[in-house]
């Protein structure tokens, strides 16, 4: 049975998350998904081969919920709340992609050539997930946190680092949309 409702507009969706990023202010805490990835590790024992894994994980707990919740939140978006999985994608954009070879353009949020599971059985879709990957954690490390944390916990904090990195995340997606992904397709 899936529930219809209409996506919230920006004025109810973009105050909650405003609140919810000034109760994190209130008590001192920081919002970012990269963050997390640390945590686990550190969970899991990388701090025996690496100091970057030493430290209090316990202190991080709350961020592991914001992750349970942002999973469990998304299935119930997904599942209940949603009524139809299409993209609004402008056509000339459905064409240049379809011509780029991604026929499911405009049919899904996750093109299926990239994200379907028959990707682990091609040696070029294996290739891409792995570079992108290791491309996007070192970024993320190097940038000192990821889109979420700079973008919207360390915008709304006002610190000049994150506009730096957003700026910078902004421009290297850019470059890869317009210049790099047509030469890989």
């Amino acid at each position: 049975m899936t529930l219809i409702f209409d996506p919230w507009p920006w004025y109810i969706s973009g105050p909650l998350i405003a609140l919810v990023l000034f109760l994190l202010l209130m008590v001192g805490k920081n919002f970012g998904m990269s963050s997390n990835l640390r945590t686990l590790c550190t969970i899991c024992g990388a701090g025996n081969s690496s100091d970057f894994f030493k430290f209090d994980w316990k202190s991080q707990r709350w961020n592991l919920v914001v992750v349970l919740g942002a999973i469990i939140g998304g299935f119930i978006g997904s599942q209940f709340l949603s009524n139809d999985l299409t993209v609004a994608i402008h056509p000339e954009t459905i064409e240049n992609l379809n011509t780029l070879g991604f026929k499911s353009a405009g049919d899904s949020y996750l093109p299926t050539e990239l994200f379907d599971s028959s990707v682990f059985t091609d040696i070029k879709g294996l290739l891409i997930l792995a570079i992108g990957g290791l491309f996007i954690g070192f970024g993320a490390r190097y940038a000192g946190g990821c889109t979420s944390g700079h973008a919207i916990s360390g915008l709304s904090n006002l610190q000049w680092p994150s506009l730096i990195a957003v700026i910078g995340f902004f421009a290297g997606g850019l470059t890869m949309v317009h210049f790099i992904f047509p030469l890989i397709f």
